[in-house]
């Protein structure tokens, strides 16, 4: 990919990952869950407060995949210092074109998988994530509560 010019707008809405958390995966943006999040961690990156968060990882990749977005025009659109809104609406423009109850029924997968319903590697990771960040007692009901616990929204 081609360097990226970071705006100055980008540095006052990048979040501090090593303060604070990024948005819970269950927020929307552009229609879409997960995607605030990979906002958050790609603005963090770019900004280089992204603590031990990932941009591009493969929670995000679910919503990159799936709405056929191209992360590095992902990065570079966000770069730019594209507000929230502004960056829903290039999600919007830039996906894929599906029916709304595709994304709809995607999203609620989403929110709603549990653990034995992800794909084997992402068991196999939440097998051990689960164990290091859920403190004992705490019940992971859908695999988004895992993100949700550690991060100290539920």
């Amino acid at each position: 990919m081609a360097t990226v010019t970071v705006s100055e707008t980008l540095k006052t809405l990048a979040k501090d990952l090593n303060k604070d958390y990024p948005r819970s995966p269950r927020e929307t943006l552009g229609g879409y869950v997960i995607a605030g999040r990979t906002l958050d961690k790609c603005r963090a990156v770019l900004n280089g407060s992204q603590g031990e968060y990932h941009f591009n990882c493969p929670l995000d990749r679910l919503f990159l995949d799936f709405s056929g977005i191209d992360a590095d025009e992902f990065k570079a659109y966000v770069a730019t210092g594209a507000s929230d809104e502004e960056v829903g609406e290039w999600i919007k423009s830039h996906a894929k074109q599906q029916e709304r109850i595709e994304v709809v029924r995607w999203n609620n997968q989403q929110r709603y998988s549990t653990i034995k319903e992800l794909k084997d590697q992402l068991q196999l990771f939440m097998e051990d994530y689960i164990a290091e960040v859920v403190p004992a007692g705490k019940v992971v009901y859908h695999w988004f509560d895992v993100y949700d616990i550690e991060e100290k929204r539920i």
